[in-house]
């Protein structure tokens, strides 16, 4: 995989990673998702509240989670999470990776550990500013149309 013409790695998360991977977090929020918070303050504070370094330790003492970054020449350029259970928690990129396949590789960690784990189905909660991005990957809807909760069955055997 690669980001910017270099090497990209997507690997578990680890403690000394809360800081730089909070901050990817904060900012994919702040200035990516503008569709979703319209700017409103409040709003991006209330979103962010949890994306601190604090909350990265609590994520990584849970265990019904996994917790991957993506990062390129020792940056951290994205963070995505999935529980146990089939839930994607997380999926954010540092703005200047935006649509270089940072998200994709981190959707496709946290698909393989879900089918390690034998589920079968992933489910997420999108925003609307990735919305299109799910629905390319296979992720459907559950109404059909304007829902932000998606669905993707995910192949059997073997980890994609």
């Amino acid at each position: 995989m690669s980001y910017d013409g270099k090497a990209m790695n997507v690997r578990p998360a680890t403690p000394a990673d809360a800081d730089a991977g909070s901050r990817v977090l904060q900012r994919s929020i702040t200035e990516l998702c503008k569709r979703d918070h319209g700017d409103d303050a409040a709003v991006i504070a209330a979103w962010t509240a949890n994306k601190t370094p604090e909350h990265w330790h609590v994520w990584l003492a849970r265990s019904d989670t996994s917790i991957f970054v993506a990062e390129c020449d020792g940056s951290i350029v994205g963070v995505g999470m999935v529980d146990g259970t089939r839930v994607i928690l997380l999926n954010y990129v540092a703005p200047e990776a935006r649509y270089s396949g940072v998200s994709t590789a981190l959707l496709h960690a946290m698909e393989k550990v879900s089918c390690q784990r034998g589920i079968v189905v992933c489910t997420l909660e999108s925003t609307k500013t990735a919305g299109s991005f799910y629905i390319a990957r296979g992720y459907v809807p559950t109404d059909g149309g304007g829902s932000t909760i998606f669905v993707k069955h995910l192949p059997p055997g073997p980890a994609p």
